[in-house]
């Protein structure tokens, strides 16, 4: 059998939450969760899109409840636990994806966009892992995933919001990691950093470019972040970076931050934007959810890969060290063995 056969015919492997989980990386999760055996709870403001992919997880032969909350809304997302619990059974992980964004430089940021932008981002991530640790904790078991980005630790031009709010998602992070290590407690956290995505965001946010933002550097499909956040929640490690641009991002800056402010003070900006002119009346859905079922894949599928041999090897690292160690006893294998050989002759 296949492995969808298997995940029809068999018993769900656990219940997940995915916030938002109605389009962009969000609805690739809910599908990888879906294909590897999952319930699904899916929690986004966008009804259309929460339809869809209860309709998508339910054609794999899984169960699907959604509830349309926004997760800057703290008692809204506590009661969309207890409803998906209610529906699909205890909570097993939760995956902390929701965000928004704002496209602009400072000094034309208004103090409402950062409010919101921090609401969603950060403290949407907030209120997630405490419904879920209000589950969790008592049980003594489960698994959440914070998803953080390159920018939880390198700052860019014409996204501090969107930054800032990923910064904190990491100090946050930092803490409770600690206090569960401190507690002794067999609930496992862990967060992914990502690279540039095709996602929908690049057409949701609310911008003040002239021209239509874009991804930078390298770009991936939603798909390569979702296989690694699945297996995350499946195998503590304290961080996931998905990408070589999300490793050389982070560790470039911890060696010469300085050079890195250099490249993006003359990259950042035509690096984030097409040739196309945005149109300056566009909607966005930094207050309220677009309509539509937008899938996973945002406008960028001629420039995204789904492959990643940085990721390939940080997910098999442990076959591949196994494999290596191997081959180097079969060498000095050989090697002892023509010597002694020789010494014979």
């Amino acid at each position: 059998m296949t492995t969808d056969e298997n995940n029809r015919n068999g018993a769900s492997k656990g219940v997940v939450v995915i916030t938002g989980a109605s389009a962009g990386l969000g609805r690739a999760c809910a599908r990888e969760f879906a294909k590897q055996g999952y319930d699904v709870g899916l929690l986004a403001r966008g009804k259309d899109g929460l339809e869809g992919a209860k309709r998508e997880i339910e054609q794999m032969g899984r169960r699907a409840v959604w509830v349309q909350v926004d997760v800057a809304d703290a008692k809204a997302v506590e009661e969309a636990a207890v409803k998906i619990e209610q529906e699909l059974g205890e909570i097993d992980v939760w995956v902390n994806n929701a965000m928004n964004s704002v496209f602009s430089p400072v000094k034309k940021m208004e103090p409402e966009d950062y409010k919101r932008v921090t609401d969603v981002t950060y403290l949407g991530q907030v209120y997630g892992t405490l419904s879920a640790l209000k589950r969790m904790l008592p049980r003594d078991r489960g698994s959440i995933v914070l998803v953080g980005s390159a920018l939880a630790y390198r700052g860019i031009p014409l996204q501090s919001a969107y930054c800032g709010a990923k910064h904190a998602i990491q100090g946050f992070y930092d803490s409770l990691r600690t206090e569960l290590m401190h507690d002794k407690s067999n609930v496992k956290i862990t967060m992914v950093q990502l690279p540039a995505m095709n996602t929908t965001q690049f057409g949701f946010v609310k911008s003040r470019l002239p021209n239509k933002p874009r991804p930078m550097g390298t770009i991936y499909q939603p798909e390569v972040a979702a296989e690694v956040i699945v297996y995350a929640a499946e195998h503590e490690r304290r961080e996931y970076r998905v990408g070589y641009p999300t490793l050389k991002a982070i560790i470039g800056n911890k060696i010469a931050p300085w050079y890195a402010d250099y490249v993006l003070a003359n990259t950042g900006f035509d690096g984030q934007q097409t040739d196309q002119p945005e149109d300056p009346n566009r909607k966005d859905n930094l207050y309220e959810p677009l309509p539509g079922d937008h899938g996973a894949h945002g406008t960028f599928d001629d420039q995204a890969t789904y492959s990643s041999p940085q990721t390939w090897l940080s997910l098999h690292r442990q076959e591949v060290l196994t494999g290596a160690l191997a081959l180097g006893a079969l060498v000095v294998g050989s090697l002892f063995a023509k010597n002694w050989n020789g010494k014979e002759a």
